[in-house]
C-alpha cells in the first residue's frame, strides 16, 4: 500500500506518519509538505532513514508537481492533513487558507482522478458546524449538523469539504471526510491553546487567555485521531462524513489552570486579553457514526493525555525550543 500523506510535517499529519509507519512497517509512506512556518521536519526524526518513507518538500497548490509525485509514487491513497489552520492568522490574510485549503485541495483531487486512486481522504474541522451555546450542553454536532462557519479558516474547510463531496458525486471519486475535535500532543506547534500555555509558563511569561476563558472545546489525543483515520481509509464508507470527538469537553480557562497546577506555577501568570473576532462559544461532536459503523472509540481520556502532553513537552525541549525562540 502506497499511501501519500501532505502536511505531514504538521502536528497532526506528522503524529500519523509516525502512528502508520509503526502499525504498518510494509507500507510506503510518501510526505508532501511545503514546510511553512508549523512545518518541522524534526518531527519525523526518527523516520527519515526508514526506507518506505520519502519526503517531498512541495506546495500542493503546484500542480505539475504534485502530478510529478503520483507519476513517481503512484499512491493507492491519499490522505490529505495539509492546511493552514491557525483562527487569528486567517483573520489577518484570509487569502492563504484560501488558497491551500480549497485551490490545494481541488490540485490534489485532480490528480487523485487523473491517476486513479483508491481513496482521497480529507481531513476537516468540528469549526465547518459553526459553534453551540453554552447553556445547551445536550446539543452536540452530527454529520447531518449544517455547515455555518465562523472565520476564514473555518469557511476556507467547508469550501473544501463541499468540494470533496461534489467531486464525489460529478466524478465518482472515491472520498472520504473527517471533522475531528480540538487535537493536543505530542509536537504540537507552539502557538495553540495547550502547547502555548505550557510553553510560556515554564518560561514564567505571561498565559494570554481570550475573553473570560470560559469558551468550550472538545479535546482528543492525537494519537486516537489518527487511529480513527486509519480505519475509515481501511473501510468501504466511500462517500461519507464521519465526526471525529473525544467526549472531553473543557473550558479554556480550567485547562490553563490544570497546566498551571501540574507545573508548579501560579495562577498570577494568566492574563485576560481581547476576545477573538467571531470566537465561538462551543465545539461538541457526536462521535456515534464513527463508533456504530466502524467501532472507533477514543482510548485516551484528557486526564490522561494532558499529563502525557505536558510530560512530552518537559522531555523534548530540543524539538519545540527552536520553534518558540523563533515565533
Amino acid at each position: 500500500m502506497r499511501i501519500i500523506v501532505t502536511g505531514g510535517a504538521g502536528f497532526i499529519g506528522g503524529n500519523f506518519i509516525h502512528y502508520m509507519t509503526k502499525k504498518y512497517p510494509n507500507y510506503r509512506i510518501i510526505n508532501v509538505d511545503c514546510l511553512t512556518y508549523a512545518g518541522n521536519l524534526a518531527t519525523l526524526k526518527s523516520v527519515v532513514n526508514n526506507p518506505n518513507y520519502k519526503f517531498y518538500k512541495t506546495d500542493i497548490t503546484d500542480r505539475n508537481a504534485i502530478n510529478d509525485i503520483f507519476e513517481n509514487e503512484k499512491p493507492d491513497i491519499v490522505v490529505n492533513f495539509a492546511a493552514e489552520s491557525h483562527v487569528d492568522r486567517s483573520i489577518e490574510n484570509p487569502a492563504v487558507f484560501l488558497n491551500t485549503n480549497i485551490i490545494g485541495t481541488q490540485v490534489l483531487m485532480d490528480a487523485c482522478r487523473k491517476h486513479g486512486i483508491q481513496r482521497f481522504h480529507q481531513v476537516s474541522t468540528d469549526e465547518v458546524y459553526g459553534d453551540l451555546p453554552l447553556d445547551r450542553p445536550d446539543l452536540m454536532f452530527t454529520e447531518q449538523t449544517p455547515i455555518h462557519t465562523s472565520s476564514p479558516y473555518s469557511a476556507s474547510k467547508a469550501s473544501a469539504d463541499l468540494l470533496v463531496q461534489a467531486y464525489y458525486r460529478t466524478f465518482k471519486l472515491p472520498v472520504t471526510i473527517s471533522r475531528c475535535s480540538n487535537n493536543y500532543g505530542p509536537y504540537h506547534f507552539p502557538e495553540k491553546l495547550i502547547p502555548l500555555m505550557i510553553v510560556n509558563a515554564l518560561h514564567d511569561k505571561p498565559l494570554p487567555v481570550y475573553g473570560k476563558g470560559e469558551n468550550v472545546r472538545d479535546w482528543l489525543y492525537v494519537e486516537d485521531h489518527c487511529s480513527a483515520i486509519d480505519l475509515i481509509i481501511h473501510s468501504n464508507a466511500v462517500g461519507e462524513v464521519f465526526n471525529i470527538g473525544g467526549h472531553n469537553e473543557m473550558r479554556n480557562i480550567d485547562i490553563v489552570k490544570l497546566i498551571i497546577s501540574e507545573l508548579g506555577k501560579s495562577e498570577d501568570l494568566i492574563t485576560f486579553v481581547e476576545d477573538r473576532k467571531g470566537h465561538d462559544l462551543r465545539y461538541a461532536i457526536d462521535p456515534a457514526k464513527i463508533n456504530n459503523k466502524l467501532g472507533w472509540l477514543p482510548q485516551i481520556k484528557f486526564a490522561d493525555g494532558i499529563i502525557m502532553t505536558i510530560q512530552w513537552y518537559l522531555e523534548n525541549r530540543w524539538w519545540w525550543e527552536p520553534l518558540y525562540m523563533n515565533r
